[in-house]
């Protein structure tokens, strides 16, 4: 029995030693970063933060979130950057309070997450509703935190006609029109940019599309229709007259969300940037051309 009660302490002892370096002296990194991150008083949005290196901060678009860049993730952290991917409010796994969501409430949301994580010297690049937010950050903040800006099917400089920009597929009735079917028939809204979202039914993979729908379907209804209000009603032209960072433009020739035209018209407006096409995409370039998407971003970076 004694030598039993001493092996059983010798063990207890190993066991608690072995606890306790594991606790002092695992590297602080290995414990990850903060997965969520508090905007104002009961909002925090979710925050994909991997690498490490020189940041490239990514915004999604109307209705994703930080997981539609999955592939960037892995791009880019093999590469050696630190990728942060920030859900904006409403969407994906962010929290979906209430209130306004506009380029004004995002721009500031990003702001509060980039101070907190004290980003500096980062690129930053946003994809279709997304891409109009980075331009409100950048023209708000005067380029706080980042020192390039990068655009992708962005939903600028006005997603909708008026009567001096002619520019764009989208008529503030035909928006209208997708709010009402946002609030009465959500999955036939859904069904219906997924059917445009491509070049054309061949161009991204059925296996892409289902695992993009499993993102959109977890956006706030409500902030599905006020985005939709946004995109509708905003004008960008003053922001990118303000805007002199260096800024690369990637854009489908053939999509049917954000038309190849509203490309041309920022890249007028954006005193120091550069359009590159993506001659087999449509909206969801991100992944109809992943190998060029990618190289294109990577080497503006690096420049």
């Amino acid at each position: 029995m004694k030598n039993l009660t001493s092996t059983i302490g010798l063990l207890i002892t190993l066991l608690t030693t072995v606890t306790t370096y594991g606790q002092t002296n695992r590297p602080a990194a290995a414990y990850g970063r903060a997965e969520y991150i508090e905007v104002e008083k009961n909002v925090k949005l979710h925050v994909t933060d991997l690498g490490e290196g020189q940041p490239l901060i990514l915004i999604h678009g109307w209705p994703l979130s930080d997981a539609m860049y999955e592939y960037q993730y892995a791009y880019f952290v093999e590469k050696g950057f630190r990728v942060i991917g920030i859900t904006l409010r409403g969407f994906g796994l962010s929290d979906k309070p209430g209130g306004k969501y506009n380029y004004d409430v995002f721009a500031d949301d990003i702001k509060v997450i980039l101070d907190k994580l004290k980003i500096q010297n980062a690129t930053i690049g946003g994809f279709s509703m997304g891409g109009a937010t980075v331009i409100h950050y950048v023209a708000k903040y005067n380029g706080a935190h980042v020192s390039k800006m990068a655009l992708f099917g962005a939903a600028a400089p006005i997603w909708t006609k008026r009567a001096d920009f002619n520019f764009g597929l989208w008529t503030k009735e035909d928006v209208n029109g997708l709010i009402k079917l946002n609030n009465t028939d959500r999955p036939q809204l859904l069904q219906n940019f997924g059917q445009i979202f491509p070049a054309n039914q061949k161009s991204v993979a059925p296996g892409y599309g289902a695992w993009l729908g499993t993102i959109q379907v977890q956006a706030s209804p409500y902030a599905m229709a006020e985005g939709l209000k946004t995109l509708r009603d905003e004008d960008l032209r003053p922001d990118l007259k303000k805007i002199q960072l260096p800024t690369l433009i990637l854009h489908g020739k053939s999509d049917k969300i954000c038309s190849y035209d509203l490309a041309e018209q920022m890249n007028k407006l954006l005193k120091n940037s550069k359009l590159v096409p993506l001659e087999k995409s449509g909206h969801a370039l991100f992944i109809e051309e992943m190998e060029k998407f990618n190289t294109e971003l990577l080497n503006f970076i690096k420049q």
